[in-house]
């Protein structure tokens, strides 16, 4: 199984949340990202607009959002 990414680069990281179902709501000092999920409800998720996202605030991002570390992996690295 592949490692989280230690600096990963903003846009690979919004391509990625993109490919599992989020959109870009709001991009300036932070990116607001909301995905509808089929029940009916939505998942909001903001992130630093930072060049690089460090590890540990991108498996912050990953816990509040839901998602999987495999899932983000497989999606991260198809960008």
């Amino acid at each position: 199984m592949s490692k989280s990414p230690v600096d990963a680069p903003v846009r690979k990281v919004t391509n990625a949340l993109e490919q599992l179902g989020f959109e870009k709501i709001r991009e300036g000092n932070h990116i607001a990202m909301l995905r509808q999920n089929p029940d009916g409800t939505k998942t909001p998720l903001t992130m630093p607009n930072h060049p690089k996202i460090k590890k540990s605030t991108l498996r912050t991002i990953l816990t509040q959002a839901g998602i999987s570390r495999e899932d983000f992996l497989k999606a991260f690295e198809d960008q």
